[in-house]
């Protein structure tokens, strides 16, 4: 192979994993990953009736505190 495509690989490659490394900061910073109780929930409750009532549940939480 000749060294100008190595080069031009390894540039390619290093960019789209400093896009890639931008993406999965930005999401950390923003939230993304924070939502720890909805596994454990869906371990809790064993039927998708048990799960839409618990939502409901986090949603009457949310909405007292904000008042």
């Amino acid at each position: 192979m000749d060294n100008g495509i190595i080069i031009m690989m390894l540039i390619g490659s290093l960019i789209l994993g400093g896009i890639a490394l931008f993406a999965f900061l930005w999401a950390v910073k923003n939230g993304q990953f924070d939502d720890e109780e909805r596994f454990l929930n869906a371990v809790k409750f064993d039927s998708e009736e048990d799960l839409n009532d618990a939502v409901q549940r986090e949603k009457k939480l949310k909405e007292l505190k904000k008042k």
